[in-house]
């Protein structure tokens, strides 16, 4: 049970607090797609590959994958407050220290331990919108948390590019650093006073059953739908900075720029969601035509012989689909999951989008500078496709769906 006091809070919308886990989720956007357009120079500074310099993003997305879930679980049994600003803290040390990495497998190993940071603020952030916002209003409220994310996402490539060229590869990784660390003091005084109520309501976690807290067959199948075609768009996203290098010879900083094209699509997606829900009536049927938007989007900028304008609005409508389907599946997961489960839930759905790009950035990348873009494209697709073909099925079986 949620306590009184955090009832109290859902009455009306809590924009300081919202507004703070938005400014805290771009950070983590940053950092994680700025390398989009950074791996030329990170390569260069490291004397490695391109191939190997996208183990950086890898490794990140390895160690997210693998933590959120055991952090999902025992976020209910810890201060969630708490373990946000230990995570923040330990994000901004993070992204200093990478700063004076010597080798690339140092680098990675820390690129490794901000992934582990990551798993605790994104499921986290989430979880904590879900306490302090109503249920009829939890869609509008996390669209508007995602657009810090979107953010991220829109500058952090053409952010980190510009740094890149004026002064190093390492000035992005300062620059979400010191940001982060802001944030850590300002969160630090803003949540102040719920840390006691949280403090309350997480303790009762403690006496649930083990089991309540594992998510239930039907959920299981939406995390991974969710993860699929999720992982498999910003995967795609992330490639693209590497296909403009190969096609276009781009600069990072014109290749940033370019990118935050994606950035004005998922914007664009967390603004108009609600509008879009309404007129597809259920979140399930929204979800699934965002799904197809994803794969067409992923077929433009692999395979098709577009010019460029054509892969600029590829890359916008790879940032539509996600921006409105993932507020929307987020939404959907709240649904399905219990009081006891619901930050596990988001943490597994985090954990199955990074194992998407996890096994398929590096393999399609290789693909990619070898020209093989046909098998590049069928191994992506098949994230969207395994999403798709759940979702039909909870749609033609509602029974299953329960």
């Amino acid at each position: 049970m949620i306590s009184d006091d955090i009832q109290n809070l859902q009455k009306e919308l809590p924009w300081l607090k919202l507004t703070l886990f938005t400014i805290t989720v771009f950070f983590v956007g940053v950092a994680e797609f700025m390398l989009s357009s950074m791996l030329p120079p990170l390569a260069n500074a490291f004397g490695t590959t391109v191939d190997k310099a996208a183990l950086l993003i890898s490794g990140y997305a390895f160690s997210y994958a693998i933590s959120a879930p055991i952090i999902g679980y025992f976020s209910k049994k810890i201060n969630r407050i708490k373990l946000l600003l230990i995570s923040i803290l330990l994000y901004s040390i993070d992204n200093s220290v990478i700063i004076f990495a010597p080798t690339l497998e140092w680098a990675i190993a820390l690129r490794v331990f901000g992934g582990i940071s990551s798993a605790i603020i994104i499921p986290v952030v989430f979880s904590l919108v879900s306490d302090l916002v109503a249920s009829n209003r939890q869609a509008g409220a996390m669209g508007f948390v995602l657009v810090g994310m979107t953010s991220g996402i829109a500058f952090g490539p053409a952010m980190a590019g510009f740094l890149n060229d004026q002064v190093d590869w390492w000035a992005p990784f300062a620059f979400c650093s010191s940001g982060s660390l802001a944030i850590f003091f300002i969160a630090t005084f803003i949540l102040k006073k719920e840390y006691q109520h949280f403090n309350k309501d997480d303790q009762s976690a403690n006496n649930r059953s083990v089991m309540s807290a594992i998510p239930h067959f039907p959920l299981l199948k939406i995390i991974f739908a969710k993860g699929a075609w999720n992982g498999i768009g910003v995967a795609t996203f992330i490639i693209a900075g590497e296909v403009l290098r190969i096609r276009y010879g781009f600069s990072p900083t014109s290749t940033g720029m370019i990118v935050s094209l994606f950035g004005i699509g998922l914007g664009t997606g967390n603004i108009t969601i609600g509008i879009v829900n309404r007129y597809l009536v259920k979140e399930e049927i929204t979800v699934l035509v965002m799904a197809f938007i994803t794969l067409l989007s992923v077929y433009l900028l692999i395979m098709a012989p577009l010019p460029l304008w054509g892969y600029f609005m590829g890359l916008v409508f790879l940032g539509y689909s996600l921006g409105s389907g993932a507020p929307v599946s987020t939404v959907l997961i709240l649904k399905k999951a219990n009081e006891n489960n619901k930050t596990l839930s988001l943490s597994l759905a985090e954990t199955m989008n990074n194992v998407f790009i996890f096994i398929f950035i590096p393999l399609s990348i290789s693909l990619l500078t070898a020209g093989n873009n046909l098998t590049s494209f069928l191994i992506l697709s098949m994230g969207a496709l395994l999403g798709i073909a759940i979702f039909i099925k909870n749609l033609l079986l509602p029974e299953d769906n329960t």
